[in-house]
């Protein structure tokens, strides 16, 4: 009996605690829904592979050419919240050294402005959740650079049926750098049982933003790249601009460093430094974090009216009520088209095609019309949803989300802007040319930037249905 009621307690202690931490209040500052703001000098930015048959690819890239430019014109403060930022399985001559290119810039930017604030803030994956050491984050370290990495505890748990056991058992061990004994699945120093402990919690900071000052005032650039060399093959999309939103921003990444337990003085002074005054511009911003992302999709989708134009290319798809939203949009005559990664690669291994194959099943039986990106290795990493308005008004939403639950319920930290403009101004040009051009280059042209739905097609129930409880449940790393 006394066995039975002790069983009883820790089931009802591990119940109690998932249920907790899966429905308790967000850090203050999370969330965030900005107000809209004049967007001042937006400069759209994609990273595109072109593959050309027998041919070497071509990587056309222009994200982390603008993001070292503007670091190497900052003057006092330069703010970096990246997700991935390592050389994991950096085995590919191909790929590009990203993470030492961005810390060596950052160095570099230090050691000539001894007095300039840096402040690199990333998730705890780059140190596989401290049971390794980071060369990149000891680097900075060494050079008088702050490194925060992001406390994923007060954030609310995505895998409930792990998180509450864990919190309970494992938690408070806290990790080690320099005890580790097992293979590392991410890279090569061996790791601690406690990294694979605290890996199916499943959430992360997966933001992706920069904030600098310049002899010109401040610029902030959001996007979907991450400085990390498995990563530099991607194709990506950013956006890189200028005026009050940037103050926005940096409220949004101060709410981060506030619940890491970090220092917030120097964003705090850089806040006091932005001009007050609001200049005109015809475009609009908002800063739009974790579920705010999620309003300003359904906003986006579920406005749109018959003749408008609904186009969105994404690495992840799986979200419920945004999959329904699409398809209500068809039925209402909107054109919608769905631009996908096929989830075939991740870094050398393949990968089940679970979530993208069973939305794309959903999509396509609704009649909604679904093209796969062509990759070679690489993923379809763009996050990009863009809608166009018979009356020449226009909308995108881009950054660091993808279309899923644990990236748009408040369960990961995530970035992404809300523009609107007129599908006439130069942004706009350049996503719908950017999308048209992946999506009207198919087998037979050259490059190949997309296929048919049949490429990729799996009409399997079974999977479709495991996509579901995968989603429902937080069992998945989507």
């Amino acid at each position: 009996m006394t066995f039975k009621l002790l069983i009883g307690l820790i089931v009802l202690a591990i119940t109690t605690t998932s249920l907790y931490h899966s429905f308790k209040s967000l850090p203050q500052g999370l969330s965030f829904h900005g107000d809209e703001q004049p967007v001042i000098n937006p400069r759209l930015l994609t990273d595109r592979t072109l593959h050309f048959g027998n041919e070497e690819p071509r990587l056309d890239q222009e994200i982390f050419t603008e993001i070292f430019s503007l670091i190497a014109d900052a003057q006092q403060f330069v703010l970096v919240d990246m997700f991935l930022f390592n050389d994991f399985r950096a085995n590919d001559s191909r790929q590009i050294p990203l993470a030492s290119t961005l810390t060596d810039a950052l160095i570099a930017r230090k050691q000539a402005h001894p007095d300039m604030e840096i402040i690199v803030i990333s998730d705890p994956i780059n140190t596989v959740y401290g049971g390794t050491t980071s060369p990149h984050f000891e680097q900075l370290r060494q050079a008088g650079i702050p490194v925060v990495e992001t406390r994923l505890e007060p954030l609310r748990d995505s895998n409930p049926l792990w998180s509450g056991l864990w919190r309970i058992c494992c938690q408070w061990m806290g990790n080690s750098a320099s005890g580790g004994w097992l293979p590392n699945a991410l890279g090569e120093q061996p790791v601690t049982l406690r990294s694979y402990l605290a890996l199916p919690n499943f959430k992360a900071n997966h933001r992706k933003t920069l904030v600098v000052d310049s002899a010109d005032g401040f610029t902030a650039l959001v996007t979907s790249a991450n400085p990390h060399d498995g990563s530099s093959r991607h194709s990506n999309i950013g956006l890189r601009f200028e005026g009050p939103a940037v103050a926005d921003l940096l409220r949004s990444e101060r709410a981060v460093l506030a619940l890491s337990g970090a220092d917030t003085t120097a964003v705090d002074t850089a806040l006091g430094n932005l001009p007050a005054t609001e200049p005109e511009s015809p475009e609009t911003i908002r800063i739009v974090t974790e579920s705010a992302i999620l309003a300003s999709a359904r906003e986006i989708i579920d406005t749109a009216a018959p003749g408008d134009r609904l186009d969105l290319a994404i690495f992840y798809l799986s979200h419920r009520a945004l999959v329904e939203a699409l398809k209500d949009a068809h039925k209402r005559g909107v054109q919608v088209r769905v631009l996908l990664d096929a989830n075939n690669d991740a870094f050398g291994l393949k990968k089940s095609g679970i979530p993208n194959r069973q939305t794309a099943m959903e999509l396509n039986n609704a009649g909604v019309t679904v093209r796969w990106c062509h990759t070679e290795g690489e993923q379809c990493h763009t996050k990009l949803l863009l809608r166009r308005d018979y009356d020449g008004n226009a909308q995108l939403l881009l950054g660091s989300a993808n279309f899923t639950r644990r990236n748009l319920d408040d369960l990961n930290l995530e970035t992404s802007v809300h523009l609107t403009s007129t599908t006439h101004s130069v942004m706009v040009l350049k996503a719908s040319g950017f999308f048209d051009e992946q999506w009207n280059l198919g087998p037979g042209d050259t490059p190949v930037m997309s296929l048919p739905y049949e490429a990729w097609a799996d009409e399997s129930r079974l999977r479709y249905w495991q996509y579901r409880l995968m989603e429902a449940t937080g069992l998945s790393t989507f």
